[in-house]
């Protein structure tokens, strides 16, 4: 995970921090928990703690509400968003290791992996 969103998944603020943040109010929070919409963590003392993607959901959930979606169409909304994400992620992730997989291919095929195996990484 990159530095940057460790940082944001990091979950530091607390509930009176997050309800004047978004203006919504403590109840509309935990309702969209219990929707599953968000997933703050819990402290020891089992108080809610969000990190600043529950925020940046928190806000998209009141766009779409004041755009006139109803709850089903937040959710589906919603869900759409992590959907193309996890895809994002997943496709960045499959290029990444056809890149190695034909590194490794060239580096057998030109019979180079024998000699140095980094003489190929080197000249990149």
């Amino acid at each position: 995970m990159k530095d940057k969103e460790f940082r944001r998944s990091m979950a530091v603020f607390p509930m009176g921090a997050v309800m004047k943040l978004t203006e919504l109010s403590a109840r509309q929070i935990r309702y969209y928990e219990e929707q599953s919409l968000i997933f703050p963590e819990r402290s020891d003392g089992n108080r809610r703690l969000f990190s600043l993607n529950d925020i940046d959901v928190l806000l998209e959930i009141k766009d779409y509400l004041s755009e006139g979606l109803n709850m089903a169409g937040v959710k589906r909304m919603i869900e759409m968003k992590r959907e193309e994400s996890e895809k994002t992620a997943k496709r960045a992730l499959s290029e990444e290791e056809i890149r190695r997989i034909f590194r490794e291919e060239l580096l057998s095929q030109g019979g180079l992996a024998q000699r140095n195996p980094n003489a190929f990484q080197a000249k990149m």
